[in-house]
């Protein structure tokens, strides 16, 4: 389980914050998705949960450690894939794989298995012996997925994953998402593609401005927004200017 309580992360000593008082849970077993616009905050939360930023005030935690505190410990249960997918560009895809593979201990009868398995249905199987910095921006991003997917971790944290994606990959990471939460394991991810959300999440979260404006399921969305068939017109009328969930009037327990 995540664990956000009151974080906020300013990069300019405290005069501004990209993400202001946050307070949040994530349960185990539910794919949980973080939405709004370029810049809303949504990349600054997901790199305080996974330790590469460090929180300006607050408290995050994975399973009850704080990441602050105990970032290796944190680290252990996660994987996490980025905004960007240039990483590691020098190395081959095989050799990629199987550093990840070393960094979490995966057994080498266990990680040959996957790595073959992932290959495939990425259809990145001919490619993994080549140098990653010749790959296209998806192939790429399909590196990374499978990097992250490999360790079988309780927590996967995605940063616009969809992005650079080709229709099969796209649908081969949904159904990956949805198995890994149906083992009782937990996905967050952030995306600004409403459909994507619409189609895949348990619960969300709309984030604005750097503050989190709803939380709870598409339904329960659908519900308050009588008026509105999609979650696109919910999306608008809630980071909108005149939105009626900012300030005094958002739902109690956020």
């Amino acid at each position: 389980m995540i664990s956000i309580e009151h974080v906020g992360k300013s990069y300019d000593g405290g005069r501004t914050f990209a993400v202001d008082d946050l307070s949040l849970e994530v349960r185990d077993g539910e794919i949980f998705g973080i939405l709004g616009p370029n810049g809303a905050g949504k990349s600054t939360t997901l790199n305080m949960l996974v330790g590469t930023l460090a929180p300006t005030k607050g408290t995050v935690k994975i399973d009850g450690i704080d990441v602050t505190e105990n970032p290796v410990e944190a680290k252990r249960r996660l994987c996490y894939v980025s905004d960007t997918p240039d990483h590691l560009l020098r190395l081959r895809g095989r050799e990629y794989l199987r550093f990840i593979a070393d960094i979490y201990g995966v057994p080498a009868d266990v990680r040959a298995a996957r790595i073959a398995e992932l290959a495939e249905g990425y259809g990145m199987a001919s490619e993994l012996d080549n140098q990653i910095k010749s790959y296209s921006h998806g192939m790429r991003q399909k590196m990374m997925i499978m990097g992250a997917l490999l360790p079988n971790p309780d927590l996967w944290i995605l940063d616009e994953p969809m992005t650079g994606l080709d229709p099969q990959a796209a649908w081969l990471l949904k159904k990956s998402m949805r198995k890994h939460a149906d083992e009782g394991k937990t996905v967050l991810f952030s995306t600004h593609v409403l459909d994507v959300a619409e189609k895949v999440v348990d619960r969300v979260g709309i984030i604005a401005h750097g503050k989190l404006l709803f939380v709870g399921t598409v339904e329960e969305m659908r519900e308050h927004f009588r008026n509105n068939s999609s979650l696109e017109e919910m999306f608008l009328e809630l980071t909108g200017e005149n939105s009626p969930l900012s300030g005094a009037d958002a739902p109690e327990g956020m």
